[in-house]
């Protein structure tokens, strides 16, 4: 150990003889105060109206991005709703597809005879059944309604 200390010091001062203390030209920094209080800053109106048009820019072009945002997301929820009204209309379609099945064995005629049998209904005679689409006045295509007259007394 004695030796490898040895070796040490004999190594430092070789290391420093090498290298010089300075290398390139020294800064020196010198404080000095700086007081601005004083200054003020002078408005410049070109500046002003620039600001002014860039902010009157970026406004437009604000607008005209939401405006396609608007647009673009508008469309897709009406996709969505035609898409809701057109499975809507197909769940209709097929409701008054069975619908109408229902009202066809409904009005079955032998359907019809079969239950007024089992019920003790009998067959109507002749005259006592009265078509009402067939039983139109001489004389008139249709009948709506037909008036009564009417007489009004006044207690004045």
């Amino acid at each position: 150990m004695a030796a490898a200390a040895a070796v040490q010091q004999e190594e430092t001062p070789l290391s420093r003889r090498n290298h010089p203390c300075w290398t390139g030209t020294p800064e020196v920094y010198f404080h000095k105060q700086i007081d601005n209080s004083r200054l003020r800053k002078v408005e410049d109106p070109n500046r002003g109206r620039e600001m002014r048009q860039f902010g009157i820019a970026l406004g437009c072009l604000f607008l005209l991005v939401m405006t396609f945002a608007w647009q673009h997301f508008a469309a897709i929820e009406y996709g969505y709703k035609i898409e809701a009204l057109k499975s809507q209309r197909d769940s209709l379609v097929e409701m008054n597809r069975a619908l109408s099945l229902e009202e066809a064995s409904l009005r079955d005629p032998e359907r019809i005879d079969r239950i007024a049998r089992e019920l003790g209904l009998q067959s109507p005679q002749a005259g006592q059944v009265m078509r009402m689409d067939t039983a139109l006045p001489q004389g008139s295509s249709s009948v709506v309604a037909s008036l009564t007259p009417v007489s009004v007394v006044s207690l004045r």
